[in-house]
């Protein structure tokens, strides 16, 4: 089978894999899926999930895109071929208690093609990263732990190169440097060499991408019965706000599907439901939202 195709497989079977994962920890809510097609080429299975009992709203998506190079992707993503190729899993999940995180995950194959539609370049991405509104230091120990475990098992430098990629990569530069969250691991561009193979990125997309179910799950189901007031609603909320601030003015994936004709209910399913931006805003020193925040501005080395 092509590389392309048993990729292909593999973010199909994940997606079920995850949803499934999803609303046994939810209890109530189940995904709906919208397949779709994309006229210049591909489609895609947008799944949603709202108003559970966990999770308030989220999406496990999974993308089968590919057409022709144009000069904006040219210019703005700085891609060379004839034709291209991009599959991919992305989900964002937001939860409804606020000591709950909110959780991002990734994983992709992008492919180029010449005039003749032989491959003239390939390469992996992807990543999971964490972003609670609340620090619980235990879980951020055990989110890291659990990715550098799966990271050591293939090369023990890559925890702490990807980890510094996901710190200096979910950024809201234009808010002095604050992170999204608390991290997680980032790749991209990687691409098959003397040392390692194809098969090698996509067995490590395969363990980031199940280690998803296990990073995150038990966090959840830790926190989800936590009682919550309005305050720390409203505060979760408010840092919703940095949340759409990044994805929508920083994230590369947005503006890659917003350059290529992208399915924009996909694009934007990353984006909560109920979110605040208030004027100049700022925790109490010294209170659980600032220690959050503080992380943020001035990122840990949790393992």
């Amino acid at each position: 089978m092509a590389v392309r195709d048993r990729w292909v497989q593999f973010i199909y079977t994940l997606q079920d894999d995850i949803c499934g994962a999803l609303e046994a920890c939810d209890g109530k809510a189940t995904f709906t899926e919208d397949a779709w097609q994309r006229p210049e080429g591909g489609g895609g299975k947008t799944r949603v999930i709202a108003n559970g009992d966990v999770f308030e709203k989220g999406g496990v998506n999974t993308s089968v895109v590919h057409g022709v190079v144009t000069d904006a992707m040219r210019i703005q993503l700085n891609i060379n071929g004839a034709y291209w190729f991009a599959c991919g899993l992305s989900l964002v999940i937001h939860p409804i208690n606020p000591f709950v995180p909110t959780v991002h995950c990734n994983y992709r194959m992008f492919e180029l093609y010449d005039e003749a539609h032989n491959v003239i370049d390939r390469w992996f991405g992807g990543g999971t990263d964490l972003t609670p509104y609340y620090l619980f230091e235990e879980d951020a120990i055990y989110f890291h732990q659990t990715y550098k475990n799966v990271c050591d098992q293939f090369d023990p430098t890559f925890y702490p190169v990807f980890k510094k990629h996901c710190d200096d990569y979910f950024v809201n530069t234009h808010r002095n440097n604050e992170r999204r969250g608390i991290g997680g691991i980032f790749y991209d561009y990687k691409r098959a060499d003397e040392k390692r193979n194809t098969e090698f990125w996509i067995d490590f997309a395969r363990a980031c991408g199940y280690a998803f179910i296990d990073a995150y799950i038990p966090v959840v189901n830790k926190r989800k019965d936590i009682p919550y007031n309005a305050a720390q609603k409203h505060w979760q909320e408010i840092r919703r706000g940095r949340y759409v601030e990044f994805n929508l003015v920083h994230d590369r994936g947005t503006i890659f599907g917003l350059k290529t004709n992208g399915r924009i209910e996909s694009i934007l399913m990353s984006l909560p439901p109920t979110v605040r931006f208030e004027y100049n805003y700022h925790p109490q020193p010294g209170s659980d939202e600032d220690k959050l925040l503080q992380v943020c501005l001035h990122p840990k080395e949790w393992v």
